[in-house]
């Protein structure tokens, strides 16, 4: 009995510690993004998006290649440019259209935003590909579309290109997650896998755009900065740190449950906003506040919905009627996967 107590205590702690550390590398990336545009006036999306790529690739190839932290998932090479390519390219523009966001507009508003994403992969899924959800799942949603609505109302730093970067980034998420059932169908990937994949495609389609469209913008900022040097270091280190990001998801995954995934993950959004409104002072209305705490508890609570749906056995009553065919069994999306991106 002592042993089993002993074990718990240290499951735990090995969950708690999982949660701090995510919290900790995604709250900094998001905030190092955010200086970087703002007090660092390195205004370019794209390199920012590209430097993360590069960054994420090396350190992904350095796990699984040098280090042999984690096994390698082999690909098919028709297989890469057939299914993984196409993520990639997902992948590539979501990553984008959140660093754009950033620059526009508040990290809270940005945040708040992004939690829309489980509302845009539910419409997506029923208008695209026709999948029946149960009632249950589309009132879960309601609170989301509402705290939404309110925040983005009484929002006073308000800007409609960051607004519509961020919007279009949630529906960048759903495609790729619903994507990802079909495309990756048969490869059990994990989020550092996923990373030797598509950062260097991501890197590739990329790369030739930020050259065009920002490249003299960049030398030109390299004359006028003060300190161009130690900027170039936060910047680089930013996407150290986006690649350690996603091997603090691998292991948050791995240390804890499906709800507590899905808690943390809201809770984290609180503190990233909390963060970023102490170093930033951006303002906030009250009005504000309540419209993202309603967003998030929405998102916690269409989380647990989504999560006891799935637990159900086929054959189990459901509300308001049983399925009608098979495919309305299969889960929205891999429980413990959607909220990392």
């Amino acid at each position: 009995m002592e042993e089993g107590s002993l074990w718990h205590q240290w499951s735990m702690f090995r969950s708690l510690l999982s949660i701090l550390q995510w919290w900790g590398f995604n709250v900094t990336v998001i905030i190092m993004n955010k200086w970087i545009f703002q007090k660092l006036d390195f205004k370019f999306p794209l390199s920012v998006s590209c430097v993360h790529f590069i960054c994420s690739s090396i350190g992904a190839y350095i796990v699984i290649k040098v280090l042999k932290i984690k096994p390698l998932i082999v690909v098919d090479p028709e297989d890469r440019w057939r299914r993984i390519f196409p993520m990639s390219f997902v992948f590539c523009i979501n990553i984008v259209l959140g660093n754009i966001s950033l620059r526009y507009i508040p990290v809270s508003f940005m945040q708040t935003i992004k939690s829309f994403t489980p509302a845009t992969t539910v419409v997506l899924q029923w208008l695209v590909w026709r999948k029946y959800f149960e009632w249950r799942i589309w009132a879960s949603l309601v609170p989301i579309v509402g705290g939404i609505l309110l925040t983005s109302i009484t929002e006073l730093s308000f800007n409609v290109f960051g607004f519509c970067a961020a919007l279009f980034g949630c529906l960048a998420t759903s495609t790729k997650t619903i994507l990802a059932e079909s495309l990756l169908h048969g490869y059990k990937f994990d989020s550092i896998n996923t990373v030797y994949y598509m950062a260097p495609f991501a890197t590739m389609i990329l790369g030739l755009p930020a050259f065009l469209l920002e490249g003299n913008g960049i030398l030109n900022w390299f004359e006028a900065h003060p300190s161009p040097w130690s900027a170039l270091i936060i910047i680089f280190s930013s996407g150290v740190l986006a690649f350690c990001l996603n091997f603090s998801i691998f292991y948050v995954i791995h240390s804890t449950t499906a709800v507590t995934f899905n808690v943390a993950g809201n809770l984290k959004v609180a503190v990233a906003v909390l963060v970023s409104w102490m170093i930033f002072k951006n303002p906030i209305s009250p009005m504000n506040a309540v419209g993202c705490g309603i967003t998030l508890v929405g998102c916690t609570f269409y989380g647990y919905v989504r999560h006891m749906l799935s637990q159900q056995q086929p054959g189990t009553p459901r509300t308001p009627r049983n399925p009608r065919n098979k495919m309305e069994l299969i889960p929205l999306v891999n429980d413990k996967l959607e909220s990392k991106v």
